[in-house]
């Protein structure tokens, strides 16, 4: 029997959706966008899987002189492998690091370290690896790699292929494939990274970088900004696609493959006869729809949308449609849109973009059935922003605020603060360094809003 720590809910793409979202191009002329990502300012970097990142602007303008080449140094002889993952160091801004996941002319993924020369626009195009995978197949790769809450590099390991896990390697612990990896990028000496003393096989049998097993191509990965809660998008096999969602302090999860796909038992060979402990996933989608390779998303935490606020966005390379899926995993449908997507991106305010890796173009995501009503009873006034050592909070039109959250840009919580239920509380922010950060207020109802901040 397979274990559940959250709700299931089994969907079908052509159920009754609500036609909400709209995608707007963006910018156009990239070839096979597969990531795209920022670096806690107005830019977004577009990671092209033929090897080159490139600088899309605010306004939709491309930098002609790529981010980083290493088009030379990768294996492009499979659909799968690339250059798949992007990830900027949280202290980026000061040491100007960020790290790259890329299949090498072998076929094997490489996880290395890039740093930013002194144009902000151009990369050193030496870099440093710090891990080597071996893998057996030219597909089942993974590609993400994201930086938790924690501020460990979290690395999503596909289970080396062909179909099946004929090795079955994410439910082996002496092996880093079909699993969540979990390093700390800190170090000063060679490998350059060391394991985090809390990663459950440490000082134990099994591999030291593990964080989560069970795994069979977890492509996209993201941490809610606000919550820091884990969401997974894992490739099926044969008959499910399936997001999973845990909390970040979660160690050591098991998500079933390949004893399992979804809920449903996919091998009881071997270990699979007895294992137990095995994680449901928060959605399960089945491939009658036509669905076939899952492209997870992010939770929204922009200003723009506040019916998507809290709500996580996924969707299907085969087919065009997206999800949007609540924590508790009630799940809606956009409309059917041309192009197999297979990447979203977050910018620095939280508005989220999805690209088509076959047109190579980047769209905005659109909320059309924005409506303030509800939304604005809800809202405080905060003041002054920009702000300097003290900021305000007045009560809303319906309640008051209970506590007050800020985060900066790289969804690290900075400053947490209980308040009272008076017309107005002040909020110290002298201890925050200038910049942008977001401003999430919690209500009487345990309902959240959140706003943009410039520190100054």
């Amino acid at each position: 029997m397979k274990t559940t720590i959250s709700i299931i809910l089994l969907f079908l793409f052509n159920l009754t959706f609500a036609q909400t979202l709209s995608l707007q191009s963006f910018s156009t002329g990239f070839t096979s966008p597969v990531e795209i990502t920022h670096a806690g300012d107005s830019r977004l970097f577009v990671v092209e899987q033929t090897g080159r990142i490139k600088i899309l602007n605010s306004n939709g303008s491309v930098n002609a002189t790529p981010f980083l080449n290493i088009s030379s140094l990768i294996s492009t002889n499979a659909f799968e492998r690339g250059l798949l993952g992007l990830a900027f160091h949280p202290n980026y801004a000061t040491n100007g690091f960020f790290f790259v996941n890329y299949t090498n002319t072998a076929g094997n993924t490489v996880i290395a370290r890039y740093s930013v020369s002194a144009n902000p626009n151009v990369a050193n195009t030496t870099g440093t690896i710090l891990l080597t995978v071996n893998q057996p197949f030219d597909n089942h790769n993974g590609g993400s790699l994201k930086f938790g809450p924690d501020g460990y590099l979290y690395i999503g390991m596909g289970d080396g292929g062909s179909g099946g896990d004929p090795g079955n390697r994410a439910q082996n612990i002496n092996e880093n494939l079909g699993k969540m990896l979990r390093i700390d990028v800190n170090s000063t000496v060679a490998p350059f990274y060391t394991n985090p003393p809390t990663n459950p096989y440490v000082g134990i049998a099994g591999n030291d970088e593990i964080w989560a097993i069970g795994l069979r191509n977890p492509w996209k990965f993201t941490f809610d900004k606000l919550t820091g809660d884990l969401w997974i998008a894992d490739v099926g096999q044969s008959a499910f696609e399936e997001v999973n969602k845990v909390a970040p302090t979660l160690a050591n999860v098991n998500y079933g493959w390949r004893c399992f796909e979804a809920n449903s038992v996919y091998n009881n060979a071997g270990n699979c006869a007895t294992i137990t402990g095995t994680t449901a996933p928060l959605v399960a989608v089945n491939h009658t729809t036509g669905a076939c390779s899952i492209t997870g998303g992010y939770v929204y935490r922009g200003t723009t949308y506040p019916n998507l606020v809290g709500k996580y966005l996924f969707s299907d390379y085969c087919l065009g449609k997206i999800g949007i899926t609540t924590s508790t995993g009630t799940t809606t449908y956009s409309a059917t849109f041309p192009g197999n997507f297979a990447s979203f991106g977050e910018d620095v305010t939280g508005e989220l973009y999805i690209s088509d890796i076959t047109s190579g173009t980047i769209y905005k995501i659109v909320d059309t059935s924005l409506s303030h009503e509800s939304f604005d009873k809800n809202l405080f006034t905060i003041y002054p922003n920009p702000a300097k050592n003290i900021l305000f909070i007045d009560t809303s039109q319906s309640n008051y605020p209970t506590k007050v959250e800020i985060y900066d840009v790289n969804g690290k919580l900075v400053l947490q603060q209980e308040t009272e239920k008076i017309i107005q509380n002040k909020i110290d922010i002298s201890p925050l360094s200038k910049g942008l950060y977001f401003v999430t207020i919690q209500n009487e109802s345990n309902e959240y809003s959140q706003y943009k901040l410039v520190v100054e």
